[in-house]
């Protein structure tokens, strides 16, 4: 692992800048799990259909963009080596939902979103200022996205037709292992945010979703 070694200040920040490209550049990201979606045969889905089911990937493409911008934040200020390594670890896992909703967002025939960089950056600076406030807000912090993200995968799930078994598999995958991070965050030691911070994250998400959705 990246935080077993010593590295300088300014080694981490190229360490970071480098994730940042891999995150952002088209089909620069490479998952160590082949997509669920391989095991599915693709499904005759009309154009509104299609339309639609893309405009749901976007946002979890986003999703996951943010995600990567997060925990590269807080392992960049996190005080703890342990915390740095659950930090790069669970990074590394997520950078197969990033590839796996890219994939498919291209096999509908549409894009990802032209505002990942600005949310890149919004999330890098909230992790690391989470991570400059404590370890236990860090973890606390990633519980609390996680949390937001399932429920956000719940209702994807449920709009998603009947007869897209790919995109389904990709998601349910994506449900099963942020709740895991989720999880292993407050085991960790995470804070549990109250409801009323909870409830301005979800505002917050509710806006990267309308504006994701279709740009």
């Amino acid at each position: 692992m990246l935080s077993q070694r010593h590295y300088s200040p300014a080694d981490r920040l190229l360490m970071q800048a480098d994730a940042a490209l891999r995150t952002l550049l088209p089909f620069s990201g490479q998952p160590t799990r082949p997509s669920p979606a391989q095991l599915k045969d693709e499904a005759e889905l009309s154009e509104s259909e299609s339309r639609h089911v893309a405009g749901l990937m976007r946002i979890n493409h986003t999703g996951e963009v943010c995600a990567q911008a997060l925990y590269q934040g807080q392992a960049l200020t996190a005080s703890l080596p342990r915390v740095r390594q659950a930090m790069e670890k669970a990074a590394d896992e997520e950078v197969d939902h990033l590839a796996w909703c890219e994939q498919r967002i291209h096999q509908l025939g549409s894009h990802t979103s032209v505002l990942n960089p600005l949310f890149y950056g919004l999330s890098f600076g909230i992790g690391a200022g989470a991570g400059v406030i404590s370890d236990r807000i860090s973890l606390g912090f990633v519980a609390a996205t996680e949390e937001q993200v399932c429920k956000h995968l719940d209702d994807h799930l449920q709009q998603l037709p009947a007869a897209d078994e790919k995109s389904r598999a990709i998601l349910e995958q994506m449900r099963e292992d942020e709740a895991h991070h989720g999880a292993m965050a407050i085991d960790a030691g995470g804070f549990r945010f109250p409801a009323p911070v909870k409830f301005g994250m979800s505002l917050l998400a509710k806006v990267m979703t309308k504006a994701t959705y279709r740009i």
